[in-house]
């Protein structure tokens, strides 16, 4: 199933989803399809990035992302966020093949105007996880069952996904979504996310490899 064919295709409610349509994206490492779906219980329209034959047979080199406006427009190097969502991109583009879920899940969940204000707090000495229960939230708010109706448009089912959080991977799992391999994403640590990447391996169970080095202090 040629991609190119398949963004033509109206896709129908599927799981509260709603395919809109795409076009071309061309980005300084290829020209990528974007995709556009809505949401119509909540509104919110979420995207997907693809590249070549993504519903081949072998498993797809995939990112689910979720929105962090601060890293990936305005260029925060409060987190990594900007530079995973670079890091994949790259690494789909020289593969040629590959998609990525854009999921509008802002501050693992709990909305933009929210982590202005959980970023307050982490100012004052508090880390992401503190911030967000300081507010009332959940550590982690996101909702992974976005990710099947959208690959589902694309006859999608197996992942080699880009992450270092292996709660993601079991969240996949449990929507019968075959996650064959976890690879690392592993972005610059700077002083100023070594606190948040820490505070995502101690209290998220994210995973590192043992040669990237993460201070335990803000600054």
């Amino acid at each position: 199933m040629q991609l190119s064919k398949k963004i033509t295709q109206a896709l129908p409610a599927n799981d509260g989803f709603e395919f809109v349509g795409a076009c071309q994206l061309p980005t300084k490492w290829a020209t990528f399809e974007l995709h556009a779906f809505i949401e119509p219980a909540t509104g919110k329209e979420h995207l997907a990035l693809t590249l070549g034959d993504a519903a081949a047979s072998e498993p797809v080199l995939a990112r689910v992302h979720s929105e962090c406006l601060t890293g990936d427009a305005l260029f925060s190097q409060r987190c990594d966020c900007g530079a995973q969502l670079e890091l994949s991109m790259q690494a789909i583009a020289a593969e040629g093949r590959g998609i990525i879920l854009y999921l509008r899940q802002e501050g693992r969940g709990i909305g933009l105007l929210n982590k202005i204000n959980a970023y307050k707090l982490q100012d004052e000495g508090a880390d992401t996880v503190e911030a967000n229960q300081k507010l009332g939230f959940a550590a982690d708010l996101r909702d992974y069952r976005l990710c099947k109706p959208m690959l589902a448009h694309f006859a999608i089912s197996r992942l080699r996904l880009m992450t270092n959080n292996p709660r993601k991977v079991i969240a996949l799992k449990a929507l019968c979504i075959d996650v064959v391999e976890r690879i690392p994403l592993i972005a610059d640590t700077t002083p100023h996310n070594s606190y948040y990447l820490e505070t995502k391996a101690t209290k998220l169970g994210h995973i590192f490899p043992s040669n990237v080095s993460l201070l335990a202090s803000p600054l």
